[in-house]
């Protein structure tokens, strides 16, 4: 148990165990002297400087000046606070942004005209409205699929691919790094350093899909980013394709 300086100062020298007079005051001299021998003892309980009325600034040899350290502990904080609530209004002004920008792209999705303007719009104005330097609608090959020279913007993978890249028991993908996939982004692979694949599922007798995001600046996504909004746009996306298909049967 740490010893404090009444302890020190022995205030139970008569103590009423032993029937003996009240315990003495401590004197100034005492818990000076206790100080000096438990230099440690402040920086052991930094609580009290909070409580104790410390003197004005003075100089002069041997001259400790606490109120300066309270001073300097109390700005720290101050800035330390400050930091975390410019954090704090950095990310929700982004997030705010990042908000925006997925409903005009939804928005935009749900206005194409056919489902070639769609894919056009997909490869096309998603990028710019997400600020993101390509966007491009990847599909897995199956029996009877066009073929890319009949669509415009979309690329073709093997079948097994999506499971391959994000994993079966996964929607979506967020890479920090990386070396821009050709077999994703077609020319525009050489921009990405960072990207985020959302897997797309259209119903049945459909192959599956990924719409790929990339951007040339890395950690742009990363892992422990929210992917609500990413998983939103691509099921609006699943809705139009779905739309489109019935409405030319």
């Amino acid at each position: 148990m740490t010893q404090t300086p009444e302890d020190a100062a022995g205030l139970s020298r008569n103590g009423a165990g032993s029937g003996g007079t009240r315990s003495a005051r401590v004197t100034a001299a005492e818990v000076m002297e206790y100080l000096q021998r438990h230099p440690e003892f402040l920086s052991q309980h930094p609580d009290l400087l909070d409580s104790l009325k410390l003197p004005g600034r003075h100089d002069g040899e041997g001259v400790v000046d606490l109120q300066q350290f309270m001073v300097e502990r109390l700005r720290r904080e101050v800035q330390r606070l400050r930091g975390d609530q410019d954090d704090l209004l950095s990310n929700s002004r982004d997030n705010l942004a990042t908000q925006t920008r997925v409903h005009r792209a939804a928005l935009a999705l749900l206005e194409a005209r056919s489902l070639t303007n769609l894919v056009e719009i997909v490869t096309t104005d998603l990028a710019v409205i997400l600020d993101v330097d390509v966007v491009t609608l990847c599909l897995e090959r199956s029996e009877g699929f066009t073929e890319p020279s009949r669509m415009e913007g979309v690329q073709l993978l093997d079948r097994g691919a999506v499971d391959a890249l994000i994993g079966r028991e996964h929607e979506v993908l967020l890479r920090d790094e990386v070396a821009g996939d050709p077999l994703l982004f077609g020319g525009g692979a050489g921009l990405v350093r960072s990207d985020a694949l959302i897997r797309l599922k259209f119903g049945d007798g459909m192959p599956q899909g990924l719409m790929a995001f990339g951007t040339r600046h890395p950690g742009y996504f990363d892992s422990g980013q929210g992917t609500e909004l990413l998983s939103f746009l691509a099921r609006i996306l699943e809705h139009c394709v779905r739309s489109w298909l019935i409405s030319t049967r």
